[in-house]
């Protein structure tokens, strides 16, 4: 297949077998080089790891239950170094092609797995999100894309980060493929949500002037779909001990699971995915103890602000930054992003990216987040809405 978008990691090509009909007959779909597919190696993004993995005997459950479903496998994409980055670009192997804005960065971690969908070369694709590596390449491309509730979809022979932070997630380019892919990774939800909505201000104040404008009318439109949103008043948890806290929550498991590797076989990063590791060493055990607690208390103050109601919010602050756009002017967006996507992490909830609108050309998503186990629901609602029905 011609990669054109720099989407796929350039392994030779084995065929794995599918079934031969089932709900997702006909379509086509490629895994994240985080998953194990059995006949392919698992390089995680970088070069030593996959020196040292050799070939797959097994292949994991989500992407077994996708050929069991009846699709495709078409290859492996390209991840964001050991997934610890959010913008896309990976030192070892390029910068996959956003098929929605050429001229801006993908989105990582799951930058690969986005670039495929986009581009047409597969309609489906596994990613993995931590910190928002399927929701931000997601509103990035234009693509439905879901975060599950933490534990919904097996990660199994997934290579890790943070256990508890951890969610296996998957892009769909329309709302057919999206519910398909659903109903095979997800099964049915175990309890019965209501469709009542909620919205916090605070989560749109620090947001630029032309996404407030963008969003504002298709809120509008889910509270004539949906009904009144109810607002939510009570003043947000402080932004930085919280930031602070799941970094450090991030960095200490993401440490644990490969500091011995990084450290045994002298592991070369990126400088920016370098730093991120450098910091979770650093984190000792009581702040990774107190970081914790803040994450129940957070999660704990959601609960009880939303209790069955599903979130509406921004997904990301603004459209994908340039390719050309400095650094510090990326990382302004990533923080802001942060701030909006933590809330699902630590609350382990699932969140939606629907894909809305877009700004100078570029697309710009809106998410729903709700109650633990409600991750059919939200796709029902994010493709429902979509098709007008």
């Amino acid at each position: 297949m011609q990669d054109n978008a720099r989407a796929f990691m350039p392994y030779p090509f084995v065929t794995v077998p599918h079934a031969e009909s089932g709900p997702l007959s006909g379509y086509t779909f490629a895994v994240k080089d985080l998953f194990d597919v059995a006949g392919y190696p698992t390089g995680g993004g970088n070069p030593h790891i996959l020196a040292r993995s050799g070939i797959k005997t097994t292949t994991a459950p989500p992407v077994q239950a996708l050929l069991d479903g009846g699709a495709r496998f078409v290859g492996k994409t390209h991840t964001s170094e050991l997934a610890y980055s959010m913008s896309g670009l990976n030192i070892h192997y390029g910068t996959p092609r956003n098929g929605a804005a050429p001229d801006r960065i993908p989105g990582g971690s799951s930058s690969g797995s986005a670039s495929a969908v986009s581009n047409g070369l597969c309609d489906i694709a596994l990613g993995s999100d931590t910190g928002g590596s399927v929701r931000t390449p997601a509103s990035y491309y234009g693509l439905y894309g879901l975060r599950p509730t933490h534990g919904r979809i097996s990660l199994a022979g997934c290579q890790p980060l943070c256990a508890t932070m951890d969610t296996c997630g998957f892009f769909a380019r329309t709302p057919d493929a999206f519910s398909a892919a659903a109903a095979c990774l997800l099964g049915q939800d175990t309890a019965q949500h209501s469709v009542q909505l909620a919205r916090h201000d605070g989560l749109f104040a620090r947001l630029p002037d032309h996404t407030k404008a963008l969003l504002a009318p298709v809120m509008a439109q889910m509270a004539e779909k949906w009904g009144e949103i109810d607002p939510l008043t009570a003043p947000l948890p402080e932004i930085e001990p919280t930031y602070t806290a799941f970094r450090q929550i991030q960095g200490y498991e993401a440490w644990q699971s490969q500091g011995e590797t990084i450290e045994q076989y002298g592991l070369q990063l990126g400088p920016d995915v370098a730093e991120r590791f450098a910091y979770g060493k650093a984190v000792t055990p009581a702040e990774f103890d107190a970081a914790c607690q803040r994450r129940e208390a957070f999660s704990a103050w959601w609960d009880e602000q939303l209790g069955n109601r599903i979130l509406i919010l921004p997904t990301v602050p603004d459209i994908a930054p340039l390719l050309t756009a400095r650094p510090e002017e990326i990382e302004v967006t990533r923080r802001i992003s942060h701030d909006l996507l933590l809330i699902a992490v630590l609350t382990r909830r699932p969140q939606v990216n629907i894909p809305v609108a877009t700004h100078n050309g570029a697309p710009l998503g809106i998410s729903l987040l709700g109650p633990r186990g409600s991750d059919r629901l939200l796709v029902d609602l994010a493709t429902n809405f979509m098709k007008g029905e």
